[in-house]
C-alpha cells in the first residue's frame, strides 16, 4: 500500500552518505531530460486531492468534505484520488504518476508568503536563501542544457539566482478595452511579423493564474504552452509553472473540484503537447503547506502543515502513494488541527531530481537544498 521506509530515512544517513560519496561529475553528457515544476499557491489542500478514505478517522474529521473523492480512483486500500483528476488518474494506472503524502518543507508557520519563500528557496527559514533551488539545480546540467523558463507574470523566486532563465507571461498593466485591441490588430494586418506575433500575445494574455478560470481551458492552453516551448531540442530543459486559487477558506467542496479540474488539464495538455517527449519528462507538483484536518464555519478549511505532492512523467515509477501514515485520529494531529508532517518535502524533491537527471543524490541534496540537516533523497522515485 504505503512505501514507508524512504521517508523515514535519518539525516544522519544523508551526511555520512555525503562525505564519502565518490567524486563524481554532474550530468557531464547532455541530457534530453526535462523538468516542469507547478507551484500551487495558497496552500492545497492535500487531504482533498490524495483522499485518505481509508483511515477510520477521516469521515468524522472531515464532516461536509467527507464524500469528496466520490467517483474518483481507487489507489490503494487508504487513498482514493479526487474525481477530478481523471487524467492524472489514466498516468497513475500506467505507473507514470506517484503521490507523496503528508510530507512538508521545513516551515511550520502559517504564513503564505513566508511558507512560499521557504518552499522556493529551499532554506530552513523565511527568507534565510536569496536564491531559489531551481536555479541552483541548473548547476548541475551541462551548461548547453542549462534552459530554465519561467510561465509567470514574473520570474519566481524558485527560478532565481545567478543562473539566466526566461519568463513568458502575460502583461501586468491593466487590461485594455476589446475596442482598442481589435484596432492594434487591424494596424498590424499587414506586416506578416508583428501580426503573428500580436496573435499569439492575445491568445496567451489570460495564461497562468487561477486554474478554475473559463473551466479548465486556461489552464490548458498554459499546459500547451509550457509543452510547445519545451519540446523543441533547442527549447527550455526547465520550467516552472505558477498557480493560484488554492486557498480555500470557504466552500470549498466546488472550489476544489474546479481547482483541480485545471490542473488536471494543464497537465494532460503538457503530455500530450510533448509526444515522445513525456518519456524524457518530470512534472513535480507542490504547495506551500497543507489545511486543517477539520472543517471551518463556512465548509472550508484554514491553514495547516502537512500536505500532498505529486511526481508524474514517462520515467516516474508511479502507481504508488509514498507515506508513512500519521493518521487523523485526534491525538495524531499535529498541534491538535493539521495532518503531521511525517515525509520531507525537501528530500523527496532531491530525489526526484537525482533519480530523474541520472545524479548522486548525496550531492543534489546540499545543492538544491543547502541548509537542510534533516532530509535524505528519497529514492527510486523513477
Amino acid at each position: 500500500m504505503m512505501d514507508r521506509r524512504n521517508l523515514l530515512r535519518t539525516g544522519a544517513i544523508g551526511a555520512a552518505a555525503a562525505l564519502f560519496a565518490p567524486r563524481i561529475a554532474f550530468a557531464a553528457a547532455p541530457t534530453d531530460k526535462r523538468f516542469v515544476f507547478i507551484i500551487q499557491r495558497g496552500a492545497a489542500d492535500g487531504l482533498g486531492i490524495v483522499v485518505p478514505v481509508g483511515d477510520p478517522a477521516f469521515a468524522g474529521q472531515r464532516g461536509v468534505l467527507a464524500d469528496i473523492a466520490e467517483g474518483g480512483l481507487k489507489l490503494d486500500s487508504t487513498f482514493t484520488l479526487h474525481p477530478m483528476l481523471a487524467e492524472t488518474g489514466k498516468l497513475y494506472g500506467a505507473k507514470q504518476a506517484l503521490f507523496a503524502h503528508a510530507v512538508a518543507s521545513p516551515y511550520r508557520e502559517r504564513s503564505h508568503f513566508d511558507g512560499q519563500n521557504v518552499l522556493e528557496s529551499g532554506g530552513k527559514g523565511p527568507y534565510a536563501l536569496k536564491d531559489g533551488w531551481l536555479n541552483r539545480m541548473l548547476a548541475l546540467l551541462p551548461e548547453a542544457d542549462a534552459r530554465a523558463l519561467a510561465i509567470a507574470a514574473a520570474i519566481p523566486l524558485a527560478l532565481r539566482g545567478t543562473r539566466e532563465v526566461a519568463s513568458y507571461a502575460p502583461s501586468n498593466l491593466p487590461d485594455a478595452s476589446d475596442d482598442l485591441l481589435q484596432r492594434v490588430s487591424m494596424l498590424y494586418q499587414g506586416d506578416a511579423q508583428l501580426h503573428g506575433l500580436w496573435e499569439q500575445a492575445l491568445a496567451t494574455r489570460t495564461l497562468t493564474g487561477d486554474l478554475a478560470a473559463d473551466n479548465g481551458r486556461n489552464a490548458a492552453a498554459t499546459g500547451a504552452l509550457a509543452a510547445r516551448l519545451m519540446a523543441p531540442a533547442n527549447g527550455a530543459r526547465i520550467a516552472m509553472i505558477e498557480t493560484g486559487g488554492w486557498d480555500t477558506h470557504s466552500g470549498q467542496k466546488a472550489r476544489l473540484g474546479a481547482q483541480l479540474r485545471g490542473l488536471d488539464a494543464m497537465i494532460g495538455a503538457i503530455r500530450t503537447g510533448l509526444g515522445a517527449e513525456w518519456a524524457n519528462t518530470m512534472v513535480l507538483v507542490a504547495t506551500e503547506f497543507g489545511r486543517t484536518v477539520a472543517v471551518n464555519g463556512t465548509n472550508g478549511t484554514d491553514h495547516g502543515t502537512a500536505s500532498a505532492a505529486m511526481l508524474l512523467g514517462g520515467g516516474v515509477k508511479g502507481g504508488r502513494v509514498i507515506a508513512d501514515w500519521p493518521g487523523l485520529a485526534q491525538a495524531s494531529l499535529y498541534e491538535g488541527r493539521d495532518l503531521r508532517p511525517t515525509g520531507d518535502l525537501d528530500g523527496f524533491i532531491a530525489g526526484a531530481v537525482a533519480a530523474h537527471f541520472g545524479l548522486e543524490p548525496a550531492r543534489v541534496l546540499p545543492t538544491l537544498f543547502p541548509q537542510s540537516t534533516a532530509a535524505q533523497p528519497v529514492e527510486g522515485l523513477a
